[in-house]
């Protein structure tokens, strides 16, 4: 689950983790009434969406006055940025945060992330803050210094007092870079973090260090036990299909292709995607109904798929090992009927009660196209949609 920048900078304050004063606002009026509250002589006035790379859309501007704020809300408001992650389609600009301005000395970067390799949590430093840290791994990785974080002690502070010597924090400063670094830290574990980017970390010309920009990204799973931090998930940067999908505990994923995929399990799922690529298709979603999918499930799945214009055709693949394959074909057929199904629809079953199953299509009556195995499907999928 992602959350906003003025968001992610509450839950640092609250740990201690130094951000400049700031507030958010919804209109034009709210963002100089906010300006004037805050009494800088620079405002900074940031479109806030769930994607990186604002700046250089034109949704980050510094204003020098009351006037330049109301002109660059105006601008920004309801404006579509588009960046390197928020794809061609862009995202709409609802919100803004409005920061007061800073004396910035130097730039860093502080991330928090899982390493998959050591299992365990590391966190990276750089003197090239600002900037993309793919960009400076790709270019110049030995800028980049890593902590693996013992999980049984936790970050200590000679890590991060290692971390701050590496990238040049100035010496007087390295006792602040310290606290910030151990309350990043802090946040990751406590608040079920996937990732906790600072990007620009920043020294000041009045002598603090603090968070200029805070991505932080947390595990959907880790939600149930993290329910202040849910009250932060903002719906209107998700796809309705996938908000939908949740509400069926349903894994779904919008992809950009025109071939609908259903199908129980991650792992199946994924191989069935990699196949219909393979046969020169494109899979317009990732969905996994689960190992426990009952009829009701499989009906909203196809409504889900279906919601997508630019589905031309579906393929249900399906390994009946908890569930069985009759249940599904009752599902498919039952969805089939109440949407009214006009697209071409594949179906491979294999597992329990598989005969069943395939009796169930084959009688249905239905333009159900039966496959035998999970490459004759994506084979006549892609034929049917071409």
């Amino acid at each position: 689950m992602n959350i906003h920048e003025y968001q992610g900078k509450e839950i640092l304050r609250k740990y201690g983790v130094a951000v400049p004063n700031g507030k958010v606002a919804f209109s034009v009026d709210e963002a100089v009434e906010a300006a004037k509250e805050l009494g800088s002589d620079v405002s900074v006035v940031k479109a806030q969406i769930h994607a990186g790379g604002r700046g250089k859309a034109g949704g980050v501007k510094v204003a020098k006055n009351l006037d330049e704020v109301k002109a660059y809300a105006e601008e920004i408001l309801g404006k579509t940025l588009v960046t390197h992650q928020t794809g061609p389609e862009g995202k709409e600009v609802k919100r803004l945060l409005i920061e007061e301005g800073c004396d910035i000395q130097n730039e860093y970067y502080v991330g928090v992330v899982l390493d998959r390799a050591t299992s365990r949590v590391v966190m990276m430093a750089s003197e090239e803050g600002g900037t993309e840290i793919e960009e400076v791994a790709a270019e110049t990785p030995e800028k980049i210094f890593r902590e693996y974080i013992d999980p049984a002690v936790g970050m200590q502070a000679y890590q991060a007092r290692r971390l701050a010597f590496n990238i040049n924090i100035p010496k007087e400063l390295v006792g602040q870079a310290v606290k910030f670094m151990l309350g990043l830290y802090k946040v990751y574990v406590e608040k079920d973090c996937s990732i906790a980017e600072i990007n620009p970390l920043v020294t000041t010309g009045d002598g603090s260090v603090m968070a200029l920009d805070a991505k932080l990204n947390f595990d959907s799973n880790a939600m149930y036990r993290q329910k202040d931090i849910l009250e932060y998930r903002d719906l209107e940067e998700e796809d309705p299909k996938e908000i939908e999908a949740s509400k069926y505990d349903l894994s779904y994923i919008a992809l950009d292709g025109n071939i609908g995929c259903m199908v129980n399990g991650a792992g199946l799922a994924m191989a069935t995607m990699d196949i219909i690529k393979h046969y020169n298709g494109d899979p317009a979603n990732f969905l996994d109904v689960g190992g426990g999918a009952t009829a009701e499930k499989v009906t909203e799945a196809f409504k889900i798929i279906l919601s997508d214009d630019h589905v031309r055709g579906i393929y249900v693949n399906i390994f009946g090992g908890i569930i069985k394959c009759d249940v599904i074909a009752d599902g498919v057929v039952e969805a089939t009927k109440q949407v009214g199904l006009e697209i071409p629809l594949v179906v491979r079953l294999e597992g329990t009660n598989v005969k069943e199953g395939k009796e169930i299509l084959e009688k249905s009556g239905l333009n159900i196209t039966a496959a035998d195995s999970m490459a004759d499907g994506a084979q006549k999928i892609v034929s049917l949609v071409k």
